[in-house]
């Protein structure tokens, strides 16, 4: 659909807009109830969400490419039906193809709390099954107000089954990695894609002093990304997930990503919510599975003052 098409079926006064965004591509402004967002079918992607009052949570890179067949990078990447470089072929992109293509935006709603509810879908069709040869079917529900929640369902009306491994791929701002830690993790195990993946176990908070690229598995925990610098703690809650990704590329690895500026990797941090490795996901023909993340912030100290 046109914007204008999109803007008559789906645009709510004071709540959403349609219009063009970095790179001429669809954007979905949105304005709920204690936050703004903005959402782009391409990827079916969250590129911002700011809560009323506070800094942005999302971190997006100035260098980010926004072009059709591209990556966005920063903001929610939805990866999908494979993590990594995981694809059954070594041409496959990285993270799978949901986040390079367009998405269909299925429904938008104003809830009565203020939350402001989108929907977005991809189906397979023929170029999806040239890449990864079988049916699905997911949506992306993305709801805006004093959290941002995102569900990723996966539906198979296929006639066999299908594995899938995924990932909402989270970037965080920060003040500076170098002085944030994320705490959730303790003695959980990981596999460390700086060491060629070999298995270790988190002793401890998380915290940056070099590139770190570490998946967690079977793990269900809910993770605290605390930032002294700006005060403030984001919480990432999650179901239907059992792996978590803690990323920050540091400084020679960023200089070598095109599509990230040499001194952005100090301003961001990745917290994944995802099924990947051991926890890659079977669904049965007719079957589904859903993957849930809130995020949400809140000044450090708060917590404490709230315990009895």
């Amino acid at each position: 659909m046109t914007i204008k098409e999109l803007s008559q079926r789906f645009g709510i006064g004071g709540a959403v807009e349609f219009r063009s965004g970095p790179g001429g591509l669809t954007e979905i402004a949105v304005a709920a109830a204690g936050a703004t967002a903005a959402i782009m079918p391409h990827g079916g992607h969250v590129t911002a969400y700011r809560p009323a009052g506070q800094r942005p949570l999302l971190w997006l890179s100035r260098q980010s490419w926004f072009h059709d067949g591209k990556p966005i990078r920063g903001g929610v990447p939805v990866c999908f039906p494979w993590f990594g470089a995981n694809g059954p072929t070594v041409e496959s992109p990285l993270h799978g193809f949901a986040r390079l293509t367009d998405w269909d935006v299925e429904s938008v709603r104003k809830e009565d709390s203020g939350e402001v509810t989108v929907a977005m879908s991809l189906a397979a069709d023929d170029g999806t099954r040239a890449q990864w040869p079988h049916d699905f079917h997911i949506r992306h529900v993305v709801t805006v107000g004093r959290q941002l929640k995102m569900c990723l369902e996966v539906v198979n009306p296929g006639t066999r089954p299908i594995t899938v491994t995924e990932a909402l791929h989270s970037y965080f701002a920060v003040s500076d990695a170098r002085n944030v830690t994320v705490l959730g993790l303790e003695g959980a195990e990981y596999l460390d894609k700086t060491a060629d993946g070999g298995r270790r176990r988190q002793t401890g908070p998380i915290t940056f002093t070099a590139e770190t690229d570490r998946l967690f598995v079977n793990t269900m925990a809910d993770c605290l990304l605390e930032d002294g610098g700006w005060g403030r703690r984001i919480v990432v809650t999650k179901s239907g997930s059992s792996s978590t990704l803690v990323w920050n590329p540091w400084g020679d690895k960023a200089r070598r990503m095109p599509d990230y500026g040499n001194d952005e990797w100090a301003r961001m941090v990745c917290i994944e919510t995802a099924n990947a490795a051991d926890n890659a996901v079977t669904i049965p023909p007719g079957g589904s599975h859903s993957m849930q993340a809130r995020i949400a912030a809140e000044a450090l100290g708060e917590r404490k003052a709230e315990s009895p």
